[in-house]
């Protein structure tokens, strides 16, 4: 549905995006991931057809981007991280507006209103006028405008930068309602936001591609040692004691206290190569031999955090 090819933008001296390759299938919610200035929004850009690529190829539901800028732009559906509102225009008014300019019929702009009205949840704002509504439903706005013309592909760029925890949540779900048969395409610098909304990301970090593939696998090829978290009723520091001394323990360090928790928390991370499950074997027998409780156990997965700062600092170090 969207494929990326040797893509590179260039302004004057300065290089946005240096050589980018990726795709999208049908269905999918992938993630474009990178910090502020890395090259994202630019990509947006040029895949919405704002500008053409200095190099490259960028293709959209089968047609060129460059080539064929117009029949890219009827299938597809741009939220910019600033919303293009008209707030002094009622909802549907505005709504409207917006399907005559993508060329839209008559009756497809009326059941095109009543589609994203029902899809965003804006049934009790239709009326009012844009300037009056929350940052929420000024974003739900923004995307039901970029659905009007039900687009085979949804590009969002930040779509929940400025907004509340709670409406935050509330993007998040709508955008995982509208996946499906159709190709989303998510830019943001929110690590918590790609693990729980998509698929597979995209890495990029200083105009360069750092790592495709999903969340899972990115962290299971970057792991190099296993953590067990443990929490263990008993004096502390003779559990860091005799939690180091079992051969295979790199090391063990004492989680921060949790009042509402029985015990005190640890986590233990093994040598490299080291496997966990015969390990837990291991662990368990030398509490409960000293007669301490083990309250808790379980394995520690790399977070997204981690995976994104390694990948990071590993391309700045090349």
């Amino acid at each position: 549905m969207i494929e990326v090819e040797h893509l590179t933008k260039k302004f004057g001296p300065h290089t946005a995006i240096d050589d980018i390759t990726f795709s999208a299938r049908q269905g999918e919610i992938l993630g474009f991931l990178g910090p502020n200035g890395a090259g994202k929004t630019t990509t947006m850009r040029i895949l919405t057809c704002f500008f053409p690529p200095s190099s490259g190829r960028a293709v959209v539901a089968g047609h060129d981007c460059f080539e064929e800028s117009l029949a890219v732009r009827k299938r597809i559906g741009y939220l910019p991280e600033s919303v293009p509102l008209y707030r002094d225009m009622g909802v549907e008014h505005y709504l409207r507006f917006v399907a005559g300019v993508k060329g839209m019929g008559a009756k497809e702009i009326t059941q095109g209103v009543a589609r994203v009205v029902s899809d965003c949840g804006l049934e009790a704002v239709t009326r009012r006028p844009i300037g009056e509504l929350s940052k929420g439903y000024r974003q739900r706005v923004g995307l039901a405008q970029a659905l009007v013309n039900d687009p085979a592909v949804l590009v969002l760029d930040e779509p929940t930068v400025g907004l509340d925890p709670r409406q935050i949540r509330e993007i998040r779900k709508l955008i995982k309602d509208l996946a499906g048969q159709r190709t989303v395409i998510i830019s943001t610098h929110i690590l918590p936001e790609v693990r729980m909304v998509c698929d597979r990301i995209v890495i990029v970090n200083g105009g360069r591609l750092v790592a495709v593939d999903t969340p899972d696998n990115l962290t299971a090829h970057l792991r190099t040692a296993t953590r067990i978290a443990l929490r263990v009723m008993g004096p502390p520091q003779e559990i860091l004691q005799t939690l180091r001394a079992i051969p295979g323990v790199k090391q063990v360090e004492e989680s921060p206290p949790n009042p509402l928790a029985e015990g005190h928390g640890f986590v233990v991370e093994l040598q490299e190569g080291t496997d966990a499950q015969n390990h837990r074997k291991v662990l368990a027998p030398a509490i409960i031999g000293r007669h301490w409780d083990l309250v808790e156990m379980h394995t520690l997965e790399m977070s997204l955090e981690e995976v994104f700062i390694k990948l990071v600092t590993r391309e700045e170090e090349v």
